[in-house]
Order: C-alpha cells, then sequence, then structure tokens
C-alpha cells in the first residue's frame, strides 16, 4: 500500500488488509489528515474496522460483529502511509469480548486502544425510558428539504477556517443552524460525507471526531475584539488540535447500509492552558442515540502538527 495525493473514499482510506490472524495493514491517505498528521476520527474508524474484520474473521465464532465500547489512548503523531495494526484478543466471553489493538509505523507505537465487541441485535434485559432529551433540543429539521439547502433552521457551511490545512475536514458536509449557535462553547450539526458515502457503526469514530470544535468560536470572537480595538486584522489564530484521549460508547446499530445523515452536539466545558475537554452526542433521524463520546484535546500552535518527526518517538 502506497500513499496518493488523488482523493480517497472512506471506505477506501479505511479498508485494512489481514495479514496474519491477528496482523493487519492499512494505509493513511493525505487527504484524511490535519496538516501532516491523519485526522485522529479517522484512525479512530480504521480501530473499528481492523475490531469489524477480526470479530468477522478470526473470531467469528463469537457472533459479536458489534463494537460497544472503545477507549484510544493517542501516544504519538500518526503520519500518512502503512500502519499495522497488532491485535491481541484479551478476554473472550459469551455477551461481550474485549481485545486490545496497537498501531505502530516505523517501529513506533503511535496509538493503543481497548475495544469491547458485543451482538447489540441479540441483547436482552431490563429496559427503561430514563428521560434524557438534549437541553435545549436541537431546532426542528426537514431532511428532504435539508437535501436541498432549503430547511428554514438550517444550511450548508462553508469550508472550515485553514481548510487546506485540515484537509479531512473537506470530507464532510457540515449543516449548522441558520442562526448563531446558541452557545459558544458548544457546536450543533447535521453531517453527512461529502463522498455520498453512508454512515456506518464503523464510520461513527470519524462522526464523534469531526464537528465545529467550539474553540474556533472563542477564537473568532477573540479576532474581533483584537480587530475593534485597533490589535489586529480580524484574523483567528491558527491551531491544530491533537487528541491525547477518546472513549466511545455506542447505543445503536446502524443499519447495515448506512445512513446519509446525523446529527451531533459537541460541548466543551473547560477550555484551560491548551486543554479541553470534548463531549459529544450522536443522534439519528428518528431521535435515538446511536453514540457517546467523551475527549481528552489540547489546543497547539499548528507548527507543531508540522514539526520534524524525531526518530523513535515523534512526541505529541
Amino acid at each position: 500500500m502506497t500513499t496518493s495525493t488523488q482523493e480517497v473514499s472512506f471506505a477506501d482510506a479505511t479498508a485494512v488488509k489481514a495479514l496474519s490472524s491477528h496482523t493487519y495493514e492499512a494505509n493513511f491517505p493525505d487527504d484524511w489528515c490535519i496538516g501532516s498528521v491523519p485526522h485522529g476520527g479517522f484512525v479512530t474508524s480504521v480501530f473499528l474496522q481492523v475490531a469489524t474484520t477480526h470479530f468477522n474473521t478470526t473470531l467469528s465464532a463469537q457472533k459479536q460483529p458489534h463494537t460497544i465500547g472503545l477507549h484510544l489512548d493517542f501516544l504519538r503523531r500518526t503520519q500518512g502511509g502503512p500502519a499495522i495494526f497488532t491485535v491481541q484478543d484479551t478476554k473472550l466471553g459469551r455477551q461481550t469480548s474485549i481485545i486490545h489493538i496497537t498501531l505502530t509505523q516505523d517501529g513506533r507505537q503511535e496509538v493503543v486502544g481497548s475495544l469491547t465487541q458485543s451482538n447489540i441485535h441479540a441483547e436482552s434485559g431490563i429496559s427503561f425510558d430514563t428521560g434524557f432529551s438534549l437541553s435545549p433540543a436541537p431546532l426542528p429539521v426537514d431532511l428532504a428539504k435539508l437535501n436541498e439547502d432549503t430547511d428554514e433552521n438550517w444550511m450548508k457551511a462553508g469550508p472550515m477556517p485553514f481548510s487546506a490545512f485540515r484537509k479531512a475536514t473537506k470530507k464532510t458536509q457540515f449543516y449548522l443552524p441558520r442562526k448563531e449557535q446558541k452557545n459558544r462553547s458548544w457546536s450543533d450539526q447535521y453531517i453527512r460525507l461529502a463522498s455520498g458515502e453512508k454512515w456506518t457503526n464503523e464510520s461513527i469514530g470519524y462522526v464523534v471526531d469531526m464537528f465545529r470544535m467550539p474553540v474556533e468560536s472563542h477564537l473568532q470572537l477573540e479576532a474581533a475584539e483584537k480587530k475593534s480595538a485597533g490589535e489586529g486584522n480580524g484574523e483567528t489564530r491558527k491551531f491544530w488540535y491533537p487528541t491525547v484521549l477518546l472513549n466511545l460508547d455506542v447505543k445503536k446499530a446502524l443499519p447495515e447500509e448506512g445512513v446519509e445523515w446525523l446529527f451531533s452536539r459537541t460541548t466543551a466545558k473547560q477550555v484551560k492552558n491548551g486543554r479541553m475537554d470534548l463531549e459529544i452526542v450522536v443522534v439519528d433521524e428518528h431521535g435515538d442515540i446511536v453514540a457517546l463520546s467523551h475527549h481528552v484535546a489540547l489546543a497547539v500552535s499548528a507548527e507543531r502538527n508540522l514539526a520534524k518527526r524525531v526518530t523513535g518517538s515523534s512526541k505529541m
């Protein structure tokens, strides 16, 4: 596998090839990167694809095709090109199984993960309506009108700031409230893949890390205030937001054929000293929770993304 400057579909970009019963190879294309680093949500989706492949082949007897829980630690910057995923079968159970996956490139351990598998369709047991709902509720939407960009509450957004640097963001079409977001520290969006591909459970990893970053609203306000004070030209500062760790709790199995639209709300409770939390709730067109996610992320100068890698370490 080699890198390419051509546009690569989500399915091709996240494809994995078995090298052995517990080793898989992927390739990270440049157009799925932020700067020189593959997008964290894209990498998360490749982890999910490795788990799906592993449980459809090596561990097919477990009959546990769905990842219901995931924890990833991003140890070092990943890079475009070949990547090796090594799987350890940590606990194989009747209802759930746990595997550990290590991503290496050029001999460096870069991301380590723990994934819990089950069969969502076979789950049984007590169920209660907890009364949970997003508050405030998302604005009403007509998906047929949204498809034509004529919905009265939602409109197609332009490119993200610094989209040439944030190449992976161009893979998604964002539809945002026609009025401003209700709070600078959160972001509501309807999203679909620009390629026309559908969202599947393997792509949920990308969904929970692809949103209008709340901190950007604060940066835009900062730039506007500085310009008003005669201290700048109104341009926002350019940051990179590397993920330190990502947790994912999958609540619902999407149809095998996938879905076109998903809604997500991203909330940051604190941005302090270059570190922030992110909470993401993903909901389908029926209002069902598809997934919940929590991140610890950094806000650092974009130069750190492009800095020369130190052989053998390449720290974040």
